[in-house]
């Protein structure tokens, strides 16, 4: 090759030849209902994240200012770090048991136990 000369590589499929973007449904529908507490079905799931345990309480059917008072309350109890992300509260640690008892307290029902 000579330092002057470009080279003109083609490389892949054009647009034009029939390919088309897949737009694929959501395989969750989202509500936009808004539910009491105790008609809520709550899960735990648990997530590792860098190594450390992440416990996940979800999914909420409430406002978010609502969702954020009860979440400042619950880290305030258990002494942790926490988010609230789609409806979901996130937890850092290994917090079933304490999160249980409190989001009874609160009204909140689980789907196991």
């Amino acid at each position: 090759m000579s330092r002057g000369k470009k080279l003109d590589i083609f490389i892949g499929a054009e647009i034009e030849d029939g390919w088309a973007e897949i737009k694929s449904p959501r395989k969750t529908v989202i509500a936009d209902e808004i539910l009491e507490p105790s008609k809520h079905f709550l899960v735990f799931k648990k997530e590792k994240r860098r190594g450390k345990t992440v416990t996940l309480v979800g999914e909420f059917h409430l406002h978010v200012s609502q969702l954020e008072t009860i979440l400042k309350n619950l880290k305030k109890k258990l002494g942790c770090g926490g988010t609230l992300k789609d409806g979901w509260m996130e937890f850092q640690g290994e917090l079933q048991e304490k999160l249980r008892e409190l989001l009874i307290n609160e009204g909140f029902r689980f789907k196991r136990g």
